[in-house]
């Protein structure tokens, strides 16, 4: 027989090791966030840009202006959405600041052919010329 009462030892919560998940959780939280730049300039519209093999990046630093097709068939000037019938004064406008600024064209991949035509139209008829950048996505190998 024990007479003698075993002491029982009062249950305690361990901080070392909460700690450590703590820190964890907060690299994790870092790592995830996304950092928002210039959300004035970003239309809100997610575009699925078809790949390109022969794609270079550009070589100048300026930004662009972009005009965006969704494949709703939307059309965004920078992060303004425009008509069609818009189109043509708004790049007419911007052809007449000097310097005029380079303009950019990213059509998603599901959007309608004959609206990037209509568009490709409407920018030949504003007098855009040159070089039109194009955003694609790398092919994947």
């Amino acid at each position: 027989m024990n007479f003698m009462p075993r002491r029982r030892r009062k249950p305690e919560i361990i901080i070392v090791s909460l700690i450590d998940i703590f820190a964890i959780l907060l690299i994790f939280m870092v790592m995830n966030t996304e950092f928002k730049e210039e959300m004035k300039e970003k239309p809100r519209v997610v575009i699925k840009l078809p790949e390109s093999k022969s794609a270079v990046a550009s070589e100048n630093p300026a930004r662009p202006v972009v005009l965006s097709i969704s494949e709703d068939e939307e059309i965004f000037l920078g992060s303004k959405k425009i008509t069609l019938s818009e189109l043509g004064p708004a790049l007419a406008g911007m052809l007449e600041q000097t310097p005029p600024p380079r303009l950019a064209l990213s059509v998603d991949r599901k959007a309608p052919f004959g609206v990037m035509i209509k568009v490709l139209d409407a920018l030949k008829e504003a007098g855009v010329e040159g070089n039109l950048s194009a955003f694609t996505e790398k092919m994947l190998k």
